[in-house]
């Protein structure tokens, strides 16, 4: 069978959780790891489906990396979000700079690269050829509200 329709790129999605979870108004702040578990079980749900990517072209999720930091590091501990396709990054300092250096990293390793985050500072501070888009984008793609 040959196959027709447009191909799916594959991408690597790098996830600021800090600010996806903090773009709902849910109570995050009372439960920082309670709310990032809860958007990596979504994560962990997305991860090697292809969906619209934020300019409506298909994209599979070949591997998703969410970035936690501070508190939210706590959430993951017990693995059941875990699939071959998640992984959970723990950042020791800023999560901000260990986005950039990821990014960095990824792109030298010639991976196409999705990062989710509405922090513009941050944005700012990625390679040019890195793609980023706001929270909004993925939320919709997992149902959040």
């Amino acid at each position: 069978m040959t196959h027709t329709g447009p191909v799916a790129t594959p991408i690597v999605l790098v996830v600021d959780m800090a600010n996806v979870v903090g773009s709902i108004p849910d109570g995050w702040w009372r439960d920082r790891a309670g709310a990032a578990e809860r958007l990596l079980s979504g994560l962990a749900a997305l991860a090697g489906h292809t969906v619209p990517g934020p300019d409506g072209a298909s994209i599979q999720m070949a591997r998703i990396v969410a970035v936690l930091e501070g508190s939210a590091n706590r959430a993951g501990d017990d693995h059941s979000n875990r699939t071959e396709a998640l992984e959970i990054f723990r950042a020791a300092g800023s999560g901000d700079d260990a986005i950039v250096d990821l990014v960095v990293d990824l792109i030298a390793a010639g991976d196409h690269l999705l990062v989710v985050s509405a922090d513009r500072g941050l944005r700012a501070r990625l390679p040019e050829v890195a793609t980023t888009t706001g929270p909004r984008w993925l939320n919709v793609r997992l149902g959040r509200r």
